[in-house]
């Protein structure tokens, strides 16, 4: 008893000893945390390395520009760096939590500037440079890194997108227009991107659930709530708007070897052969948090090439992932008004071990002038949280559109919004959506915008009906001399169902009337202008037109269009009365089916002529058919914006397809011809990375039965001095016509790919190109009026100027070599016709125009 009474007494002795040490080892490891910010924007920063001085125990911080070290060792001093930035040094008390909150001052130097100094100054290498071999481990570990790796995948998803007027000046923001509305504008920090003074013009929230399916693919997107500031529709296509924006701003996936950015394809630094087109350092290493982190910066070769610049953070776990990257431009890159560019991705673990990206922030500052001056600033941001993967849902989850909208998207209230969104909304951000109300309320706005809709959309509004087209109220030619015209259209402010439109001109020289006239009815009590479209039009049209013109985007009165080459005195008198119904559907597959009664004569120097049994010449005064149509158009993905008259597709890499079929019947309303033409098109543009983009046309068509000239297929000529991408620029009009055709039309442009190395070229930022168009085809004996006499002949057939011609075993081609972006916005073409030279009146070269907008 006393033995063991001995020995409890040893072992408490030992553990009265132990136990200080027990509880400092149990104790926490102080803490040092805070958050990082620009000391001029006050904004927070990302990606920040923060270590202890003299270790590369560190970390980076987070979007929220926090951080947080534990020191379990003896340090007395934290380092805070960042490229572009002073290094700053704070002292910290060991064994003590802290805060430390830290305000970075910029350095002025850029980053290509960042070189590693030695006693010799290293040509740059590629060959045993430790930081393109992590490069190369970061390309060969993408599939595993990317979601397209998983069976499954969803996510919840919120967007917010921004624009404002920026870098305005205090003498604009103190224009009389604005005398009761100051609080339309946001101040901010002077240095930050958009500059001191901002004037917010839209925002637009998404918050959307998505799926993504490997086999069969699907990826789905379901919109739960959308909020837009939303514009007077007889100024601005809202719908369009919002396409045209979330196009310039789409998603960057780093992973992909191209990354889509107003409408251009940026190199990624990521991408399959990224070593030969970036500079890559290894400037960072941070081995203080799991997965240990190598910060990775990267340079273009050649700044002016559509290439990024900025720096990633790999994981060193194996998976060589991206776990955070900030992308910026050159400020000598080939893009057209963009003065900043900022986009930061941010990514987060998946229980699997890979990672998902959790957030995208990319802020644009675009201007005429780069340097100084008014500009707009847009910022698009993505959070994207409760990510899971390989959760299988029904099959009924994945089927349907890739995107669609729940049925009260657009009501949800303000309540529903503060408690869905993932971050705050700033008390400034979300008075926009009132702000942008009360602006359209002003008079002084709303004369501005009639002002704006005149000159660019040629209508002056009167409430019900507006006035126009502009362009059209004065043109010339040789038929008609001076042709003065006057036309309007009816608004959704007289009726959302119905719509008429109206026009009436003279011909000075003809002395003869012209006119127009179409009543619309709208199925879906939608604007006819509006996606998707479905409606009844009637119309009848008494005017004239040259064959085979055909006109994108223009109309044919357009008074720039009255200056032509050559002979322009072929031309049609026609009475056309038409039955049209259009149809839309969301996926952008759509149908038409026509009604058309045509009446055509010949005007001008064209004649209509056949011969009699005796030999005689016959002049026809009239042709007249009776043609049913209809029109299958498939465009997946489509985007444009709808003007006033046209809709101007925004370029993307979708093809489009369409099937045109037209039935002629004789007998039915005095038509007097049966056939049948079948037209087929597909288009489609191919980005090609570095190299540029290639638009790419192709159409065939056949037409079956026995026709008179006039309703062969007059193949689509240009006298303009305009360039046209879908007519023959050195064709002259009715020149070629066909009963069957195959052709090609191919427009590439390099993006300044071979002039942003020439030293002189470059800093022009000219973009070259070169065009081909091939067109084959023939007249089938049946109708060739050198067959049968009974057949129309073709004019000019003695070998003048203006005759009509159908092709040989040789096709019709022509080419061109251009010089784009000059002056920003106009691009000059130098064009060779290379066959059928020896027809009459038929130029082998020529200088053609075209005045294009493009980033």
């Amino acid at each position: 008893m006393k033995t063991l009474l001995h020995t409890l007494y040893k072992k408490s002795i030992i553990l009265i000893l132990l136990l200080p040490f027990s509880l400092a080892a149990f104790a926490q490891s102080p803490v040092i945390k805070g958050v990082v910010t620009d000391a001029k924007r006050k904004e927070v920063m990302p990606f920040v390395t923060v270590s202890f001085a003299g270790t590369t125990i560190g970390m980076s911080t987070n979007t929220k520009g926090e951080y947080s070290l534990t020191n379990n060792g003896n340090y007395k001093q934290i380092k805070v760096t960042f490229i572009g930035y002073k290094t700053v040094i704070r002292d910290i008390e060991p064994g003590k939590d802290q805060t430390i909150n830290v305000n970075l001052v910029e350095d002025n130097h850029s980053l290509n500037e960042v070189v590693v100094k030695s006693a010799k100054k290293k040509k740059y290498s590629n060959k045993n440079n430790p930081a393109v071999e992590l490069i190369h481990q970061v390309i060969a570990h993408k599939k595993q890194n990317q979601l397209e790796n998983y069976s499954y995948a969803e996510y919840k998803q919120y967007e917010r997108m921004i624009f404002s007027l920026s870098n305005l000046s205090d003498k604009f923001k103190n224009k009389r227009i604005f005398k009761n509305y100051k609080f339309l504008f946001r101040e901010q920090d002077s240095t930050a991107i958009g500059g001191k003074t901002l004037l917010p013009l839209y925002l637009e929230e998404k918050l959307s659930d998505n799926y993504y399916r490997k086999a069969p693919y699907a990826k789905k997107q379901v919109i739960e709530a959308n909020k837009q500031v939303k514009y007077d529709e007889n100024f601005v296509d809202n719908q369009g708007l919002t396409a045209y924006f979330n196009r310039m701003y789409q998603d960057i996936n780093i992973y992909d070897n191209n990354v889509s950015l107003l409408s251009n394809q940026l190199l990624s630094p990521i991408a399959d052969h990224s070593p030969d087109f970036y500079k890559f350092f290894i400037t960072d290493t941070l081995k203080d948090q799991q997965p240990n982190l190598i910060e990775l910066s990267f340079t273009p070769r050649n700044t002016n090439g559509l290439l990024f610049e900025g720096r990633i953070y790999i994981t060193m776990d194996g998976n060589y992932a991206v776990q955070n990257a900030e992308l910026t431009v050159n400020k000598n890159i080939n893009l057209n008004f963009v003065r900043q560019m900022q986009a930061t991705l941010s990514y987060e673990k998946n229980n699997d071990g890979k990672y998902h990206l959790s957030q995208s922030d990319l802020k644009i500052e675009f201007g005429i002038n780069k340097n100084k001056g008014g500009g707009v600033y847009g910022e698009r941001l993505v959070t994207i949280n409760n990510f899971e993967i390989n959760k299988p849902r029904g099959k009924e989850t994945y089927d349907g559109p890739a995107q669609v909208f729940a049925s009260n998207s657009a009501t949800k209230d303000d309540r529903y919004w503060t408690q869905s969104r993932p971050d705050t909304l700033d008390a400034e951000a979300a008075s926009i959506y009132k702000n942008i109300d009360s602006l359209q309320t002003i008079p002084s706005f709303k004369k501005t915008m009639d002002i704006a809709t005149l000159v660019l959309a040629g209508y002056k509004n009167y409430g019900k009906f507006e006035v126009g087209p502009a362009n059209t109220f004065y043109s010339f030619n040789p038929v008609e001399g001076f042709r003065p015209r006057i036309g309007g259209r009816s608004t959704p402010a007289l009726s959302k169902r119905y719509y008429f439109e109206t026009y009436g001109a003279y011909g000075t020289k003809d002395e003869k009337f012209k006119y127009f006239l179409s009543s619309t009815y709208s199925l879906n009590n939608k604007s006819i202008y509006s996606f998707p479209q479905n409606y009844v039009r009637a119309s009848f049209q008494h005017d004239t037109k040259i064959p085979g013109q055909e006109l994108q985007f223009v109309q044919e009165s357009n008074f720039l269009l009255s200056f032509k080459r050559g002979n322009n005195d072929i031309w049609l008198y026609n009475d056309i009365f038409r039955l049209d119904y259009v149809h839309e559907f969301t996926n952008h597959l759509s149908y038409s089916l026509g009604f058309k009664k045509w009446n055509q004569s010949p005007a001008g120097a064209l004649q209509f002529q056949n011969l009699l049994p005796s030999g005689a010449i016959n002049d026809v005064n009239q042709i007249h058919t009776t043609e049913l149509s209809a029109q299958i158009r498939w465009a997946p993905h489509e985007k444009f914006y709808q003007g006033k008259l046209y809709r101007t597709p925004i370029p993307d890499k979708y093809p489009i397809f369409t099937l045109n079929y037209q039935q002629g019947v004789k007998g039915l309303l005095g038509g007097d011809y049966n056939y049948q033409n079948i037209t087929a098109n597909i288009t489609k543009r191919f980005y090609l990375s570095q190299l540029g983009f290639t638009d790419v046309s192709t159409e065939g068509g056949y037409l079956f039965g026995k026709v008179p000239f006039p309703l062969l297929d007059i193949h689509h000529a240009n006298q303009t001095y305009a360039f046209q991408l879908q007519s023959y620029n050195l064709m002259n009009f009715q020149e070629f016509v066909s009963d069957h055709y195959a052709s090609v039309t191919i427009d590439h442009n390099f993006n300044g790919f071979l002039f942003n190395r020439v030293p002189l070229l470059k800093k022009l930022k000219l973009r070259e190109i070169i065009d081909f168009k091939a067109l084959w085809g023939g007249v089938r004996s049946e109708n060739n009026p050198a067959n049968d006499p009974s057949l129309l002949r073709f004019p000019g057939a003695n070998g003048t100027s203006g005759a009509t011609y159908s092709l040989g075993s040789k096709p019709y081609m022509e080419g061109s070599v251009g010089v784009g972006n000059i002056f920003k916005l106009l691009r000059v073409d130098l064009v060779k016709r290379f066959t059928y030279l020896d027809h009459p009146g038929a130029p082998e070269w020529g200088i053609r125009t075209l005045v294009k907008f493009d980033f």
